[in-house]
């Protein structure tokens, strides 16, 4: 995941638009109406950013998430969930992985059972991109797109890749709930990358029992 959330940024509300947390609508959308949100999207992605704080990590820019959301969009099993109030103030979209993909391609060391055993049933979903526009209640708006996202897909566990360098987005991300699992080296990049899941209900939290309980001593520790 390389979008952003509202980083706590100073938000000045737009024309007719309503701060309240259930005028945010939820709205799925197919891949041709997402192909043709993209202009939206960057422009939803960009304004995510922020301003950026002072940090080593370079952000991949409008021309890279455009990229991204293109290849995206073509691959199999393909979802957009976008949030709306008068305008764009959020989407998330991915695609289910199994453990036989190239999605794992890197991961270090053996895929824990629990995560392959789920993929191998087609029950995990990669959410690839996470964005809301800052916001009075962007966090709450990023949990609703999280959870209708991976609801819809019905899957067990919802999944992403961070750059370990991101930190505002790792911090985000472990606050609500996402597991800190393992590692991914990708060399064409030169990146290293954070592997997170997210349990979906309590079948597949009690499936994950013992991955969650060392993911979050991890974290803790």
């Amino acid at each position: 995941m390389t979008g952003r959330l509202g980083q706590g940024q100073p938000y000045k509300r737009r024309s007719g638009e309503s701060p309240a947390p259930d005028a945010v609508r939820l709205r799925r959308v197919n891949r041709w109406q997402a192909q043709g949100l993209g202009a939206e999207l960057a422009d939803l992605y960009v304004d995510s950013l922020g301003t950026p704080p002072r940090r080593t990590y370079r952000a991949p820019d409008r021309h890279d998430f455009l990229n991204r959301l293109t290849g995206d969009i073509r691959r199999p099993g393909f979802a957009m969930v976008i949030a709306e109030t008068d305008g764009l103030v959020g989407c998330a979209f991915g695609f289910p992985v199994r453990s036989d993909r190239f999605w794992w391609l890197g991961f270090e060391g053996a895929l824990p059972r629990g995560i392959e055993q789920l993929a191998e049933s087609g029950s995990v979903f990669a959410i690839t991109d996470l964005l809301v526009r800052p916001h009075p209640q962007d966090r709450d708006v990023a949990r609703r797109l999280q959870e209708r996202l991976l609801t819809d897909q019905q899957a067990w566990l919802g999944a992403t890749l961070v750059n370990r360098a991101d930190h505002p987005t790792l911090t985000a991300l472990h606050s609500w709930g996402w597991l800190d699992v393992g590692e991914i080296w990708r060399p064409v990049s030169a990146t290293l990358l954070e592997v997170l899941v997210l349990p979906v209900g309590e079948r597949a939290g009690a499936r994950l029992d013992g991955l969650v309980h060392d993911a979050r001593s991890r974290w803790s520790g």
